[in-house]
């Protein structure tokens, strides 16, 4: 009955589009219990999930489903010099903002230098990685790199661009909220918000409006994944990224001509220690190798793939972190040397906690640090997110079976991922996003100038060796050099197992094709469409949309 209820209401809320809508694309991102009206696209808890992309356009999207061929968006072109240590722009010749303002290279490097000026908006620590950015000319912008660097391009182009007018003047940008937002992508019009619903609506400025056939995008606030399971199956979502548990049962087969999915592998998720120094008594063990090599083989990785993840994910049990998604990457000698600590063996888990000393000294039943202190921690994990929740669950589970105390706390999402960012968490369940290569998810992971901006940094360790490398493999374009930075890196990883891999996500994706055709298929893979917001080709699959006449 209560699910009964939430549909009537959200399609009661639904049936009322705004009077200028041809066509509104019902989607859905991230869950929430109420929506909070922030567009501010440096923003990375709080903001909604549809302010990168769909309001600010980036320069080029790198198409991860096309050999990562660069496609055109505010830029036209660019341009790296032969020494790999500047980059030129060329945006396209007339761009404007959502208000009619011009869009030039002038604001381009106001944005560089907004994140250079206020660092906590640097949230991929660019001002680390660049020397300086210069206007050419109205339409050119020439970025200075630090360091010879064949990625040049791939890493500039995650900073949002804004528009230096309506941001000048802003006296706290971290803090801002962006309520009404002028954009350069499609939809930067927010016709209506409530806690309920929000739609976000046609740039009537946009440059490539010409392929763009959806007047609105909306957002129904949906709790959990049981509320998106709901609004999904009964046909009220276009566009969809959660977990549906039998999904061929529970969706496909309510109506096969129209109900969709395609799941590719995606995300690698991951069991993290927060190993920041100077942590409580609970956390002592987090920084010794060989507790952590004893939790992770303790962990039951198929029957997470298996029961939590109803066969969807792809088990991941490489401590070099490549698993299925990289294997062109993986060295096999780093599995060899190491794979049986990211491989599920009960008790040998329990025969390496007794050999470092971890035992119960105090007739409780649960494992004592050497000193005697307890051990004892929670491992967070979004509260909507219900595949992740049995994931943990089951891990608990385990860790209890090796006598370690573990528990489970469910904060919101938003609270979770500033939870990884600041570092105020014991132990947690996250994830690394799928790139073009195992370069990115490294970067993101263990370069400790990244500490306190993203949540990808979470687990706090961080290698001087791995980081040189890191910088290395960007200093040439031979991939047989690359390969060999690679292996070296991934090696120490293993080694040292600062992440505890399980799977890989599947790449969530559900469409309704009863409304609006063109979507990115497996029969025609043209781009990522999921519409996660670490995904900036979700952009493409918008453009593809169609309304059915």
């Amino acid at each position: 009955m209560k699910f009964q209820t939430l549909t009537a209401v959200a399609a009661l809320m639904l049936s009322a589009a705004p009077a200028a809508a041809q066509t509104v694309l019902t989607v859905n991102i991230e869950p929430a219990t109420t929506w909070v009206r922030n567009f501010n696209p440096f923003n990375q808890t709080s903001a909604r999930q549809s302010t990168l992309d769909f309001i600010y356009e980036p320069l080029v999207i790198f198409n991860q489903f096309d050999s990562n061929k660069p496609v055109y968006r505010l830029a036209e072109s660019f341009t790296l010099s032969d020494d790999l240590k500047s980059i030129d722009f060329k945006l396209r010749s007339g761009l404007k903002w959502s208000d009619g303002q011009p869009l030039t290279a002038e604001d381009v490097k106001f944005s560089f230098d907004l994140v250079k000026r206020f660092p906590a908006l640097d949230f991929v620590s660019i001002w680390t990685q660049i020397d300086g950015v210069e206007v050419a000319d109205a339409e050119t912008v020439r970025f200075t790199m630090k360091e010879p660097t064949s990625l040049a391009a791939e890493t500039l182009v995650q900073i949002p661009i804004v528009p230096q007018h309506a941001w000048k003047d802003i006296a706290d940008p971290v803090t801002f909220s962006n309520e009404t937002p002028v954009g350069s992508g499609p939809m930067t019009e927010i016709a209506r918000f409530t806690g309920q619903t929000y739609d976000q609506c046609r740039n009537p400025n946009y440059w490539d409006g010409e392929h763009l056939k959806v007047d609105c995008m909306r957002f129904p606030q949906l709790a959990d994944n049981n509320q998106i399971l709901t609004a999904t199956v009964d046909g009220t979502l276009d566009w969809g990224v959660s977990f549906i548990p039998d999904i061929e049962k529970v969706y496909v087969a309510k109506n096969p001509e129209h109900f969709h999915y395609w799941y590719s592998p995606s995300s690698m998720v991951a069991f993290v220690f927060n190993q920041e120094s100077a942590n409580a008594d609970n956390r002592k063990a987090f920084s010794d190798l060989k507790f952590r090599q004893a939790v992770s083989m303790a962990l039951d990785r198929q029957g997470m793939v298996d029961i939590a993840g109803y066969g969807y994910p792809t088990l991941n049990e490489d401590p070099g972190l490549m698993g299925e998604l990289y294997k062109a990457w993986a060295d096999p000698s780093v599995t060899t040397d190491f794979g049986k600590f990211a491989t599920y063996d009960e008790a040998a888990a329990a025969a390496l906690l007794d050999e470092a000393g971890y035992v119960d000294k105090d007739g409780d039943g649960m494992r004592d640090n050497p000193d005697g202190t307890k051990i004892a921690f929670s491992i967070i994990v979004p509260a909507s997110w219900t595949d992740w929740i049995d994931t943990v669950n089951i891990a608990i589970d385990n860790m209890k079976a090796v006598g370690i105390d573990a528990r489970i706390e469910t904060p919101e999402e938003a609270v979770w991922s500033q939870n990884l960012i600041s570092g105020k968490f014991d132990a947690a369940i996250n994830s690394l996003p799928a790139a073009a290569s195992p370069y990115y998810p490294y970067k993101r992971a263990f370069t400790e100038a990244d500490k306190g901006k993203t949540r990808f940094t979470a687990q706090r360790w961080f290698n001087a060796d791995v980081e040189k490398l890191i910088g290395e493999f960007t200093h040439t374009a031979d991939l047989d050099k690359q390969k060999d930075i690679m292996n070296r890196a991934q090696r120490i990883v293993a080694e040292n197992l600062p992440l505890m891999p399980v799977f890989n996500n599947p790449n969530w994706y559900q469409y309704n094709t009863s409304r609006f055709t063109g979507w990115s298929t497996k029969e025609n893979p043209f781009a990522n469409p999921s519409i996660t917001r670490n995904n900036r080709a979700r952009l493409l699959n918008l453009l593809a949309l169609q309304p059915v006449p």
